[in-house]
């Protein structure tokens, strides 16, 4: 059992969080630049909207968003994605949901790890989607084995970290000292590498096989490829970033604009050409990238069926991948077909297509023990004794991961490969099973019912 002695691993996931942030803006100072923009449209969008900042009030996610990220890396092999589950364990982050990227042309598949209970969440929601890639889709046997060696080649986590990640399994947990060199050694995974383990020309074979294995094999370390701050208005960013030296991608993934947002919308920046030196000569690579999200509620699997349906067939409708050329034409026909899914919080709690949070009111609290309390929650709810609140999605979209990933990559990075998820060698890969995100969403709308009751009716 943890003792008192012991940092919590979700102050241990908020230091490592900032320490993250701090590191890639140093590297990156677009994303700098981008922070500041967010942080301003925040602002811009609180002070013109009350009932927002009441909303983000009530949840608690006015304390979490100036400090919210996401980041994302791509792994190699099996034994570099169980470590790093153990690794993430250490800040109290699980692997949820599973993601296979292939039918989008990206030779990967992944998990987010994140924080799993609503409090733990509101202490910090880093996360980080995390892509092993798959060496069996690269179909040149030569380069196949080639990539293979060069990765069980190399070691991508400090001895330092191995043995605090051990040192914290074996006592449950790390101490405060402990912790920060925890912080310090995990940070050096997701470190850029301005020096390749290839040559040349094998970083061009990897790349012409497909940008995204160069950027996995030709490397010590999966250094982190982006950090993701959260905006209350993307299309505000997106308009603002050219203002700010910032070119956007074309299209903003995810939904089109609505009042009541649903699950995520993410843009970003075209990834940076950076001087690297081959074994044999100096060159450049793409990878690193700044990304926005704006993140709205949480679908059942009913509202998630509504949503996939609705993008399907925007994207039929498209008859190609959204790009510079097409972007106006792609907005106009998601618009169109989203006009299918409610613009209603209520009207989706009515017909089971999000999930929610519910919180006792003054009122209600008030009224407890009255003889013409209502017994319902339906009835608390319409007396105003409970109050309904969107429950934030936490987690990605493969289409959007893939979107972005792509806009980063180049067309000319673009793959075909049969759908083919394979969650099952994934997981053995993991060294457990990933979690049902929609199982999680579920629990914590049950448990702030289960609180309103005991409260109201106990």
């Amino acid at each position: 059992m943890p003792t008192t002695a012991h940092v919590s691993p979700d102050e241990i996931r908020k230091g490592f969080s900032k320490a993250m942030s701090d590191m890639y803006r140093d590297e990156v100072p677009l994303y700098g630049a981008l922070m500041e923009l967010v942080a301003e449209t925040n602002t811009r969008v609180l002070d013109a909207e009350p009932s927002l900042a009441q909303q983000l009030q009530r949840t608690g996610e006015i304390q979490r968003l100036d400090m919210e990220r996401h980041g994302a890396i791509r792994l190699g092999t099996a034994t570099e994605l169980a470590t790093i589950s153990r690794l993430f364990a250490v800040m109290g982050m699980q692997p949820v949901g599973y993601y296979d990227l292939t039918p989008a042309g990206v030779p990967v598949h992944s998990t987010a790890f994140r924080a799993v209970h609503e409090q733990a969440l509101q202490t910090s929601p880093f996360r980080v989607f995390t892509s092993l890639l798959r060496l069996e889709l690269i179909e040149n046997p030569d380069l196949r084995a080639f990539a293979e060696t060069a990765l069980a080649k190399r070691s991508i986590f400090t001895p330092g970290a191995l043995a605090l990640i051990e040192q914290s399994e074996a006592d449950g947990g790390l101490n405060p000292v402990d912790a920060d060199e925890f912080i310090r050694q995990a940070l050096e995974t997701f470190r850029w590498h301005h020096t390749a383990t290839v040559t040349g020309a094998q970083y061009q074979q990897l790349s012409d096989q497909h940008r995204l294995i160069a950027d996995v094999v030709a490397f010590k370390g999966p250094h982190i490829n982006h950090l993701t701050p959260r905006t209350l208005d993307i299309d505000q960013v997106q308009d603002a970033m050219p203002g700010k030296g910032i070119t956007p991608k074309a299209v903003i993934e995810g939904p089109p604009r609505r009042n009541c947002p649903i699950l995520l919308r993410q843009t970003s920046f075209k990834a940076l050409d950076e001087p690297i030196a081959f074994t044999d000569a100096k060159g450049s690579h793409s990878a690193r990238f700044g990304e926005i999200e704006q993140r709205g509620v949480a679908l059942t699997p009913k509202g998630r069926a509504l949503y996939d349906q609705l993008l399907n067939a925007a994207r039929d409708a498209l008859g190609a991948f959204p790009n510079e050329g097409n972007a106006a034409r792609y907005m106009q026909l998601m618009e169109q077909h989203f006009q299918a899914f409610p613009d209603n919080y209520g009207q989706m709690r009515e017909q089971g297509l999000a999930y929610f949070r519910y919180f006792v009111t003054e009122q209600g609290l008030a009224a407890r023990g009255t003889a013409d309390q209502p017994r319902t929650l339906e009835a608390l709810i319409a007396a105003g004794h409970i109050d309904v609140e969107p429950l934030v999605y936490e987690d990605f979209l493969p289409v959007s991961a893939a979107g972005i990933f792509q806009s980063n990559l180049g067309d000319a990075a673009q793959s075909h490969y049969a759908a083919n998820s394979n969650q099952a060698e994934f997981e053995k890969a993991l060294g457990r099973r990933t979690i049902d995100e929609l199982k999680l969403y579920g629990e914590t709308q049950q448990r702030s019912i289960d609180e309103c009751t005991q409260a109201l009716l106990a």
